[in-house]
């Protein structure tokens, strides 16, 4: 099945969305040819390569040549699309679109959805980069669709009701049920238009499916950061049909993590073991401890905690409130984790789990739980390890 992975590393906009689709191998020319199907005039669309920090990036471009209209209310977008000569299938994405923006705009105004009007999205050049993304999605032949969590930036935004946190209003309910994370990158990264594409057409949100990758696209941002590239990258391939990984198996994929760290040397071991409980009770996927030599000489302890982006904040929160640090380090990591399995198997001691580590389908390790196999080994009065052995000779019937 083709399936295309959103990469919202730096967020999403509608025109990053249309120049990572061109970047990924969509025909600019077609594309720009079906887009006449639309009948709106006054606008010029290009391609560019861009760099954003040492990337090289597709930036969409769409020029106005004539003034445009301030506003537009949902049923006047409906008309232009429905109107259009474009094929049904795009049409009917489009409006799924657009319908969503309209229904998300109407309840943070708490209005009917026909007395919503739109600003921004509502010109010509989100027209284009919605109806554009949804040609883009048929000549890429894509039939699935997943995501990562999004990364939705911070500080202020000025629209049209005045200075609103990021993420605004709109853009927050539309991300309702999705991950998203803020980091100290300051400005809008996800706009309407991305999040109405993104959340429209997503089965999923989280890490990367098992897939064969084909093909990869940039899709630059108007801004510039320094040592950060604000582009979107998009992954199109091959999955399996409904990307399934069997019930109770973890694929084998590559992870965007955070690992969140601080330097202590005034921390009594108590506390700092109930951090860490307190850190895996939290969501946080690993931590340890480290002995380091500090300033003057001073032995001291590095504190990690490895978690996903959408848990970084409450992971900081935990060190600054359970150790008397005065900062704390943030910085990504890429985790591949083996396929994992849970099992279980009959032993004469009774039924015990199994967790199973897979490569490529082949198991390569199997673990008991080691809560269950101190139970039996309780129950029946024999050694840990007896009943350790009987569940992976046990396991190694079922599967040699």
């Amino acid at each position: 099945m083709k399936t295309l992975y959103f990469d919202c590393f730096a967020g999403i906009s509608g025109d990053m969305t249309l120049g990572a689709l061109v970047d990924a191998g969509a025909d600019a020319r077609v594309l720009t040819e079906r887009l006449t199907l639309l009948g709106v005039e006054g606008y010029e669309i290009s391609f560019e390569k861009v760099d954003r920090s040492g990337i090289s990036a597709t930036r969409a471009l769409v020029r106005l040549t004539k003034k445009e209209k301030k506003h537009r209310h949902l049923s006047h977008i409906e008309k232009i699309i429905g109107d259009s000569r474009l094929n049904d299938s795009v049409k009917g994405r489009a409006l799924k679109i657009f319908r969503r923006l309209g229904e998300a705009e109407a309840r943070v105004h708490d209005v009917p959805v026909e007395r919503i009007h739109f600003h921004e999205v509502g010109a010509v050049d989100a027209i284009v980069d919605v109806v554009g993304a949804c040609i883009c999605f048929e000549l890429l032949g894509v039939e699935r669709f997943n995501a990562s969590a999004l990364h939705v930036g911070s500080g202020t935004v000025e629209i049209e009701h005045g200075r609103f946190p990021v993420p605004p209003p709109a853009v927050a309910e539309l991300l309702k049920g999705a991950p998203v994370y803020a980091t100290d990158i300051v400005g809008e990264l996800v706009t309407p238009t991305g999040a109405a594409i993104l959340t429209t057409v997503c089965e999923e949100f989280g890490p990367m499916p098992r897939m064969s990758i084909g093909a990869t696209g940039y899709g630059a941002g108007g801004r510039e950061y320094k040592n950060f590239p604000n582009v979107l990258r998009v992954l199109i391939g091959e999955s399996d049909k409904a990307g399934e990984t069997p019930p109770g198996v973890s694929a084998q994929v590559d992870e965007e993590l955070l690992m969140v760290e601080t330097n202590v040397d005034d921390v009594s071991p108590q506390v700092l073991g109930y951090l860490l409980e307190k850190a895996l009770e939290g969501g946080a996927l690993d931590c340890f401890h480290t002995p380091v030599q500090m300033k003057k000489s001073r032995p001291g302890v590095l504190v990690s905690i490895l978690c996903r982006p959408s848990d970084a904040g409450a992971m900081r929160e935990l060190l600054f409130a359970e150790t008397p640090t005065l900062g704390v380090r943030t910085y990504a990591v890429t985790r591949r984790a083996l396929e994992r399995e849970a099992v279980t198997v009959e032993t004469e001691f009774g039924t015990i789990a199994v967790k199973v580590a897979r490569r490529e389908g082949r198991a390569v390790g199997a673990t008991p739980e080691y809560e269950d196999c101190r139970a039996a080994a309780r129950a029946h009065n024999v050694p840990l390890r007896v009943v350790q052995e009987a569940a992976r000779a046990a396991f190694r019937r079922v599967e040699p």
